[in-house]
């Protein structure tokens, strides 16, 4: 096995690692779970395996994760549509990004939670809100990253572009678009993950269901278990969506993936 720093390792050597970490990580919980030796305060590994039938028929865990996914999907979408045109206008165009460049680079020090209350005036108590608050908490992360990639676009591929006669729009489109894009991709993988932890606060909100609620109602019940099984659904739900966004961004930008290959 290969320990030089930042050394690769093979596939078949990659899984046996991840689970071996599983299997290592289940024993200090098991261990620790036996030390406490009450569920109240720290359920063991089989302990939350085993409260998934009544999560299942009592608590309607699918239902309620369902609910969570359709308010996380709707809120990426929307967060990625608007950031990206918004962050290539401010990055581009000097005088229009200088106006608001301050205020871009602070919004991002507001305490979410604490705007709960304006969206709930601004928009009541829908699921509406609800996307919106979760959608916000995205773009406000990855606003000033699609800034800063435009701006990290070589000169020279600019100066190639405007050396064969290319016109600003075919600039943008051929130069900046690809460019961009291909890393503000793998931004994405990890920026749209904010909404998963505004999820709570999301849908306490005029109580409609999802995993957030129900995790908060299983804490009021001192129902740890059930916070532990919630939380390791949420953490299968993370690793499932990386995989689907990886595989999209080798079917768009499968380039990268040459490069990487080549290296």
């Amino acid at each position: 096995m290969n320990f030089d720093l930042r050394g690769t390792i093979s596939k078949k050597e990659g899984i046996a690692l991840e689970f071996g970490g599983l299997f290592g990580f289940l024993l200090i919980w098991q261990f620790f779970a036996m030390r406490v030796g009450s569920v109240a305060i720290l359920p063991s590994p089989l302990q939350v395996m085993g409260c998934f039938p009544e999560l299942h028929f009592t608590d309607f865990l699918v239902r309620n994760v369902m609910f969570s996914l359709s308010l996380n999907l709707m809120a990426y979408a929307e967060a990625i549509l608007i950031s990206i045109p918004v962050g290539f206008v401010l990055a581009l165009y000097t005088p229009i990004g200088a106006l608001v460049k301050r205020y871009v680079d602070a919004i991002r020090y507001i305490p979410l939670t604490a705007v709960t209350g304006l969206f709930i005036a601004w928009l009541g108590i829908s699921m509406n809100m609800k996307v919106q608050f979760l959608a916000f908490g995205i773009f406000v992360y990855l606003l000033p990253i699609v800034i800063q990639r435009v701006k990290d676009v070589e000169e020279v591929y600019i100066q190639t572009a405007q050396t064969l006669g290319a016109s600003k729009w075919q600039i943008i489109w051929k130069v900046f678009r690809p460019a961009v894009l291909s890393k503000v991709s793998d931004d994405i993988l990890v920026i749209t993950a904010i909404s998963w932890t505004y999820i709570i606060v999301a849908e306490l909100i005029n109580n409609e269901g999802g995993i957030g609620a129900l995790i908060f109602r299983s804490a009021r019940q001192s129902r740890l278990d059930k916070v532990f099984a919630c939380l390791f659904v949420i953490i299968v739900i993370g690793i499932l969506q990386d995989k689907l966004f990886t595989f999209i961004d080798k079917k768009i930008f499968k380039h990268k993936y040459i490069q990487q290959g080549n290296k």
